[in-house]
Formats: structure tokens, sequence, C-alpha cells
């Protein structure tokens, strides 16, 4: 018998947008350089993965 899953999950973030009209991602500001976001990412990726697999 097959199984009907009726569930939707929509997140959103509302960001309030800048004077000069740059959105916050596009702008680089002094939250590091490109490798270090990266290795932030990266890390953020693999402890994700981690969790996952403890389950």
């Amino acid at each position: 018998m097959p199984i009907e899953v009726r569930e939707l999950v929509i997140k959103a973030v509302v960001t309030q947008d800048s004077p000069n009209g740059q959105s916050a991602g596009a702008s680089q500001g002094s939250g590091g350089s490109q490798e270090e976001i990266i290795q932030a990412c990266v890390e953020k990726v693999m402890d994700i993965l981690k969790e996952k697999n403890e389950r």
C-alpha cells in the first residue's frame, strides 16, 4: 500500500535592505576572507552530516 505524506515545510528569512541597495549576502564586510568563510561552511556541513549519521 503506498504511503502519501502531506506535509510542506517552508522557511523564510526576511532582512531589511541596506541603504545603498546591496543585499547583505552580496556585500563583503569584515566577516573574513573567502577561504575562512568556505572553511566555516565546510565545518558546518560536516557537523550536520555527523549529527545525521548519529541518528
